[in-house]
């Protein structure tokens, strides 16, 4: 089952969650102190840098699909990671917002383009379609292996070597994984589709080169006019779940009601990770705003650190998830994937239940301890263990296999949307610049907006068990 590639990318998959989640959980205070943004400002920002990324995976399937090949996508993908944070280096060092903005529009690029050929590489270094639905929650725990010590480690880092160092960090962390890249090449091509060992043509680079730029142009502009930005979002999200509705009608039934099921994953994601972006938004700043003290009276904890707590519990998850559910299958107990998905929106039910009573109940001191936030982020990240893993692995086991990579662009198209639309409402708990948070405030515009969460999710248990009865495949 395993093997020196399938490690190999994961070890990159570390390195990525390293150095991506090293430098969001920077941002926040980056943008607040140094580029004197407004909470509101710094949470559209800090929300879009999660989401825009994977929106341009659409464009990065089309590339791995018809012009590079997923190994050449993902290799390239590490060196716009490299020289996006290479530019938030200068942008930190000088404090020149249009270069941090640069920055961040070249990473977002290259988590497009990594986004839908990481998966397809990944699911060809296994022998069954079976072996990769059970080592890719491993994966995903790898992965947040890397983003637990970004967030949990960057804000203390920084403080002794600044913004500007800790995105250096950031830097050589990609370049690492590069290398890897780079020096397996031999070893991956022979995995891909034809298109990986294929000489690529003169027009195709030409092509690619040309929607690389307009796709940088773009970021740049998004960041730089967020309301305009927001709408551009959810144009290309509409577009590209048109057009595969588009290409739902250019195959066969059984292929057509295959892609049906995948418009309803795509959906319920969509939904679920709306909660999943609070984490770098609202319960972030509710965190920097309320959390007093170290975790168990010994452990120290940044605030914004707090986010840490998520991607220490999805390394615990993912075996956990793994082996829950192939348990169930040798017990011949056979969940579909919307019944997976209504079991996660129980677990972030509890989550955001745990969160709106301790907001709620604040003393005077507006003081909450770290602990509430540990038992927070256990339940969503055991819930965003199984939506992450699992919804790749079923658009995988389904989708036609001239538009595979395209296909998985469609879940990070759901995040992306999810990104957006979640820090969107996440403003409505902003505080003004030089406003004190009190008793009061804290009750009520933070309480009553995670209460209003916490019923929604309940409603969504609800929506998913109906979508499981809508096609027995999903």
């Amino acid at each position: 089952m395993w093997n020196k590639l399938n490690k190999s990318m994961m070890v990159c998959q570390m390195l990525f969650g390293l150095s991506f989640y090293g430098v969001l959980v920077s941002l926040t205070r980056f943008f607040l102190e140094d580029l004197n943004y407004s909470e509101a400002d710094t949470m559209m920002v800090v929300g879009a840098f999660a989401a825009i990324g994977p929106l341009f995976a659409i464009a990065g399937g089309f590339i791995a699909d018809k012009l590079l090949g997923a190994y050449r996508s993902l290799t390239i993908s590490y060196a716009a990671f490299t020289l996006g944070y290479l530019l938030l280096v200068l942008g930190a060092t000088t404090l020149h917002v249009p270069m941090a903005m640069a920055g961040i529009a070249l990473a977002s690029y290259g988590r497009g383009l990594m986004s839908p050929s990481y998966p397809s590489l990944y699911k060809r270094t296994f022998a069954t379609q079976k072996e990769f639905e059970h080592g890719f929650p491993i994966n995903y725990s790898v992965n947040n292996i890397g983003a637990f010590l970004g967030q949990y480690l960057f804000p203390m880092i920084t403080l002794y070597i600044g913004f500007s160092g800790g995105f250096a960090l950031s830097a050589l962390m990609a370049v690492i994984a590069l290398f890897v890249l780079i020096t397996l090449n031999k070893k991956f091509k022979p995995l891909g589709k034809p298109i990986d060992t294929e000489h690529v043509s003169l027009r195709a680079w030409g092509i690619f080169f040309a929607l690389s730029a307009a796709m940088i142009a773009l970021v740049f502009f998004m960041f730089s006019n967020m309301d305009v930005g927001q709408n551009i979002v959810y144009a290309i999200g509409v577009a590209a779940i048109g057009y595969f509705v588009f290409l739902m009608f250019k195959v066969k039934r059984s292929e057509r009601l295959k892609m049906g099921t995948i418009l309803i994953m795509t959906f319920l994601t969509t939904c679920f990770f709306v909660y999943y972006g609070q984490m770098m938004t609202s319960m972030n700043i509710v965190a920097m705003n309320t959390l007093k003290g170290e975790l168990f009276g010994f452990i120290p904890l940044a605030p914004e650190a707090a986010m840490a707590m998520n991607p220490l519990w999805c390394m615990v998850g993912g075996p956990i998830i793994a082996t829950l559910f192939s348990r169930l299958e040798q017990n011949n107990i056979h969940l579909s994937t919307s019944t997976k998905i209504a079991a996660a929106f129980v677990f972030t039910a509890i989550a955001f239940g745990i969160l709106t009573y301790f907001i709620s109940t604040v003393g005077e001191d507006v003081a909450i301890r770290p602990e509430v936030f540990l038992a927070v982020h256990f339940f969503q990240a055991m819930a965003e263990v199984v939506v992450g893993s699992m919804v790749v692995a079923f658009i995988l086991s389904v989708a036609p296999h001239h538009i595979e990579n395209f296909s998985v662009s469609l879940f990070s198209v759901a995040i992306a949307l999810s990104g957006i639309v979640g820090a969107a409402l996440s403003t409505n708990i902003a505080l003004e610049k030089g406003q004190q948070l009190t008793q009061h405030i804290a009750q009520t515009m933070y309480g009553e907006y995670f209460q209003l969460l916490t019923v929604m999710a309940v409603v969504m248990i609800g929506v998913a068990l109906a979508a499981s009865k809508l096609s027995i495949t999903c």
